[in-house]
This record gives C-alpha cells, sequence and structure tokens, in this order.
C-alpha cells in the first residue's frame, strides 16, 4: 500500500471516532478546537513529513556524533545561566502572522510554567533556534550551535502539542518508544511496520534518567505509526495491549520530570 495512502486513510477512519477522547486529554491548557481534525502528534507530523527522504524517526535531522542525553561534557545542552534558569534564544520567521505566533509562544509558555526552560527571544547570541516555515515538522536533537532551524509547517505543524513535541527534540530528546528498556514495555510488530520505515523502530543507546516508561508521553508514537494497512498495529503496549499510547496533546507529567532532570532545574 502506498506509505501516503495508508496515513491518510488512518486518520480520515480515526477522526470521527477519537474526537471525545482526545478533548477529554487536552485538559484545560489545550486548544479545544485541536480535537476536531487531529489525531495524535506522531500522526499529524508523519503526514506533514511526508516526502522528506533525510529525517530520521519521522521528524529528526539527523545526528551521526552524540545524543543529548550522552553528549560530551554536555555540549549539546543548552546552557544555563547564573540565574539557574536555561535561556534558549529564538527568532520566528516574518512568514508566520500574528495569530501563528501567538500559537508558538504559547506552546513555548507551557515550558516556562513547569521548568527552567526559557525561551527568549534572541539578542545577539551564537547559538539560537530560527523557527520558520520549512516543509514539514522537523527538529535537530540537542543544540548543535548556530542558527539552528525548527520546521513548523503552517498547513500542518501549528498546534501546541506538536510545536511541544518539536521543542523537546531541540532540547535533547528523542522519541519515547525508541529507548533502551522499551522491549519491556510494548511489542515491535515488526511484520506490519512498511519495510522501508523500519530504521525508524531501532533502539537507542539511551540514559533514561532513572525515569519509568511513559506510554502517554508526547514523544511516544501511536499504535499505527509506519503500518502497512491502518488496521494493523506497529506499537503494542505490553502485558496490557489496552493501555493507552500516542493520544496525548501536551507534555506529560514525565516529560516534564525529564527536562527538569536532564538540565538540573531543582539546583
Amino acid at each position: 500500500m502506498n506509505p501516503g495512502l495508508t496515513l491518510t486513510t488512518l486518520l480520515l477512519l480515526w477522526s470521527c471516532s477519537r474526537i471525545l477522547s482526545l478533548q477529554e486529554d487536552l485538559g484545560p491548557e489545550g486548544d479545544p478546537s485541536e480535537g476536531l481534525d487531529v489525531l495524535d502528534v506522531s500522526t499529524r507530523i508523519l503526514l506533514a513529513n511526508q516526502g522528506i527522504d533525510n529525517l530520521e524517526e519521522g521528524d529528526m535531522l539527523p545526528s551521526y556524533t552524540r545524543t543529548a542525553k550522552k553528549c560530551w561534557r554536555n555540549r549539546c545542552l543548552w546552557p544555563k545561566t547564573s540565574d539557574g534558569l536555561v535561556k534558549v534564544p529564538y527568532i520566528i520567521s516574518d512568514t508566520y502572522n500574528a495569530n501563528d505566533k501567538a500559537k508558538i509562544k504559547g506552546a513555548m509558555n507551557v515550558f516556562h510554567t513547569k521548568t527552567c526552560i526559557r525561551f527568549t527571544p534572541r539578542n545577539d547570541e551564537q547559538d539560537f533556534l530560527s523557527i520558520e516555515d520549512k516543509y514539514g515538522c522537523w527538529s535537530k536533537v540537542g543544540k548543535y550551535g548556530y542558527r539552528q532551524v525548527l520546521s513548523l509547517s503552517v498547513n500542518y505543524c501549528l498546534y501546541s502539542g506538536v510545536i511541544q513535541h518539536e521543542l523537546n527534540h531541540a532540547l535533547g530528546f528523542y522519541h519515547e518508544q525508541n529507548r533502551s528498556d522499551r522491549d519491556q514495555y510494548v511489542r515491535i510488530n515488526w511484520e506490519n511496520i512498511q519495510s522501508d520505515a523500519a530504521y525508524n523502530f531501532k533502539k537507542r543507546d539511551t540514559d533514561n534518567l532513572g525515569t519509568p516508561y511513559d506510554y502517554s508521553s508526547l514523544m511516544h508514537y501511536s499504535r499505527m505509526s509506519y503500518a502497512t494497512h491502518y488496521s494493523k498495529e506497529t506499537i503494542t503496549p505490553i502485558p496490557d495491549p489496552s493501555v493507552q499510547i500516542g493520544q496525548k496533546y501536551k507534555l506529560s507529567d514525565t516529560d516534564i520530570l525529564r527536562i527538569n532532570k536532564l538540565y538540573h532545574c531543582s539546583e
């Protein structure tokens, strides 16, 4: 089956049945309108990024040297200032209108209220995020230095959960289902994965920061990601297959805990 058709069909078939449950998941910080046209963060991102060949796990620019969780002398983490805050300078392209920019800043504010991360407008900092309306939703993982592009397409990506997902990549986090101990918590159904997408499911040698596996993580794939057919699961929770995954539209409590642990926010 054509990959684009698979994902599009999945989107259409799930939309009606998932609207009510998704709106419940949003909570007071979500955008109630999101449940009307969005399944889950990972499905929307994969739809947006169809045809982009140089991405890992669907939305990450490749890193050939390290991960932010295991990088030499923390050089791939955004630095903490003397006031105990981690300031991430950014610019937002003027191709976005005022409403678009407000959505991006609103998603940033979730980090501000729950962690020591502060996304701050760039002055003259050498290292900064450049948020641009490129094709698709994607980011590098961790701080790379200089002008670091984070793509948020107006047509697909300007939803609070998607924006938070890509910002979390920029802070240094990978997808939950690829962490080193995932086989204790999910079963990867290799036979149901599109043959040219199997590499996206390989485990990473991650430092899990002493935190539990989080089915509700904003960074978790949905059940049908890269499926050969809309009725076939690529990821099944174990031992309880009924556990929900891929349904969140904001950072989970464990996502927030990990940010605070990685950046030593309590110190």
